[in-house]
């Protein structure tokens, strides 16, 4: 069995997929250390892994801390968004997260870590000799952050062109550095203060020089890449795992044959429910349909008043919901479309920041649901969507289509095999323990 390091940046949906999968590998004997913020000790902890804590500069919570710091932040989008996150909340804390994967490391070496792509400690821990670290795979938590002539720069929602795709690429990555060039200074200034040499990769692009890439989701929901690395593997929705939650009171309604629209902001953009569910609220009254609303963990009280067409509850079983789900309304969150598409449902994104432009831009070209460009679209443009979703089959046909890959995807057992594969190199613990404490003064603090 293997010594295995999870790193995840402490927001939600970074650490949740994650939670899912440490549960499992936990399952089957292996030891796992999950670093990640404070907030998460009592979830980590529930899996059966071992929590390690972020120091205090590089923990966060997501819920709060991030509008209360970084108030400017709210008025940006598309790549400037991108580029703020990578800059302050990425990178920022790069430092001290390699610190932390250095000393567990030393203290007990691991065979693997395990990185979502947004910790950039891994891009710094890249930087080390093999024999002083663990081989690095990627888990791609979020639509594949790897650069490629074949898609724009990530964060603009831009899907791939049908034609002259990599000279407009070339193009839109040209406008795009300037954008990015105050991460890129900062990542470059981290590496160059651990390793003496100028850092050797963008550092957003980190997991094309991992020792392996595994991917969430299916080929077919993901950009084609010429020039991407062998070592990326795609494992299907390995965290798509469904609530546990009860079946609320009015569960036997929805069984009167009426077509079902479930809305959700997930469990950390639902602040402002006017973004999404208040006017999908407003689009669906007239509709004959089922609208089912998913808090994500807000009090019910919280909601706009519901038209008779509607119900809601803070949580829901998914497992159940689901499988009877027409259309699927998202603001994009990566997690829950894998879901949604497990199962087939057909899907509206609207915009907003993170990775939602990617999401968008992905539910688009895979041709299993429509995008809403804004962050707060109109009822108007709510209901013309959804109804189209709604009535073309061609939306849920390929949403099927999906569904039938993921069901014949590897899972779990895809991402066993890639740590089986890398870590098969690996000198004997002894030694790798020795070269470790031997180079300590690596690490900075």
């Amino acid at each position: 069995m293997s010594n295995l390091l999870v790193a995840s940046v402490p927001i939600h949906g970074h650490v949740t997929p994650l939670l899912s999968v440490v549960r499992q590998l936990v399952a089957r004997g292996h030891t796992v250390r999950f670093v990640t913020g404070a907030r998460f000790a009592s979830a980590v902890r529930a899996t059966g892994a071992r929590f390690v804590p972020l120091p205090s500069e590089a923990d966060f919570d997501d819920r709060i801390d991030i509008e209360e710091r970084f108030p400017a932040r709210q008025r940006l989008g598309g790549a400037k968004a991108i580029a703020f996150d990578i800059e302050h909340l990425f990178m920022r804390p790069a430092r001290a997260q390699a610190t932390t994967l250095a000393r567990e490391h030393a203290l007990e070496p691991a065979d693997v870590l395990l990185s979502e792509p947004a910790f950039c400690g891994s891009a710094l821990l890249l930087g080390m000799p093999r024999t002083r670290r663990p081989a690095v795979v990627g888990c791609g938590v979020l639509p594949l952050v790897l650069a490629s002539a074949d898609t724009a720069p990530y964060g603009m929602g831009i899907a791939p062109a049908r034609w002259f795709n990599r000279p407009r690429n070339a193009v839109l990555a040209a406008l795009a550095r300037p954008v990015f060039a105050a991460a890129s200074r900062l990542a470059d200034d981290m590496y160059r203060e651990q390793h003496r040499v100028a850092m050797p990769f963008p550092a957003l692009d980190w997991m094309r020089h991992a020792e392996a890439i595994v991917q969430f989701t299916v080929p077919a929901f993901e950009y084609p890449r010429a020039d991407a690395p062998a070592s990326l593997v795609f494992a299907g929705p390995l965290s798509a795992t469904g609530s546990a939650a009860p079946r609320p009171p009015w569960w036997s309604e929805l069984g009167d044959g009426r077509p079902l629209v479930h809305l959700t902001q997930g469990t950390l953009a639902n602040k402002d429910y006017c973004q999404l569910i208040a006017p999908a609220l407003q689009a669906l009254a007239a509709e004959n349909v089922h609208v089912v609303v998913a808090t994500g963990g807000r009090p019910l009280d919280t909601l706009p008043p519901l038209p008779p067409n509607a119900r809601a509850a803070v949580f829901l079983p998914y497992d159940e919901l689901l499988p009877r789900t027409d259309v699927y309304v998202t603001n994009g969150g990566y997690g829950g479309v894998q879901y949604a598409l497990r199962h087939g449902v057909p899907i509206v994104a609207t915009g907003g920041k993170e990775d939602k432009p990617e999401v968008g831009a992905r539910v688009a070209w895979a041709g299993v649901g429509l995008r809403l460009r804004s962050e707060r679209p109109s009822p108007q443009a709510l209901r013309r969507a959804i109804l189209r979703v709604l009535r073309e089959p061609s939306y849920r046909q390929a949403s099927r289509r999906i569904a039938a890959d993921m069901a014949c995807a590897g899972g779990i057992d895809t991402l066993l095999d890639v740590v089986e594969r890398v870590s098969s190199h690996d000198e004997p613990t002894a030694n790798r323990r020795s070269a470790v404490l031997a180079h300590m003064d690596w690490a900075p603090g």
